[in-house]
């Protein structure tokens, strides 16, 4: 059994039936109240986000997560195709287990299958990945005090906010946690 003092970003655990990885936590303490830990979890079965507070008495059983590498192919009719790497099987997945996820796979993406009892479930993305910009307008320099943005189309066909130098043809890491711009690559 797990407490919320085993939570770190990355677990995985059972919640009331549904599967949640932790994605954000903060202990939280009012002053005549008992502590919470705010969590901010995906939903593993959906892929949507939730935040949830959780008592220090809460307990919550733990599931044993097999990670397989696979290598994502492509999108079609609603469905998303990985390659196993260990035996080049091909497996599908609906897109909307996937979430926010599938708007950063690119073609030839590794990827990690997560497998909870012998069935996969959902893959997890590595934590930024770099995508080329394929249009934004271009930056127009002003009075500013704070730093500018503008918004900028990936090659995946996710938005994004980048700084005013990006010009179409650029390469930039994006967190796909958040899907904020990081660096220039």
């Amino acid at each position: 059994m797990l407490g919320t003092a085993d939570f770190h970003e990355g677990l995985i655990f059972e919640d009331e039936g549904q599967l949640y990885e932790v994605l954000k936590y903060q202990h939280h303490r009012m002053s005549q109240s008992k502590a919470v830990m705010r969590c901010k979890l995906r939903n593993l079965n959906t892929g949507s986000v939730t935040e949830k507070s959780y008592r220090p008495e809460d307990k919550f059983k733990s599931v044993d997560i097999e990670k397989r590498p696979k290598t994502y192919m492509y999108t079609e009719g609603g469905k998303a195709y990985f390659m196993d790497q260990a035996n080049y099987e091909q497996i599908e997945l609906p897109v909307s287990k996937l979430g926010n996820s599938v708007k950063f796979l690119t073609e030839n993406m590794e990827v990690e299958g997560l497998y909870f009892n012998g069935k996969l479930f959902t893959v997890d993305l590595p934590v930024n990945v770099v995508l080329k910009v394929t249009s934004t307008v271009p930056g127009i320099k002003g009075d500013s005090v704070s730093n500018m943005t503008k918004p900028a189309t990936l090659e995946s066909g996710v938005e994004i906010k980048v700084p005013l130098f990006i010009i179409e043809g650029d390469s930039v890491r994006v967190d796909t946690r958040t899907g904020e711009y990081l660096e220039r690559a």
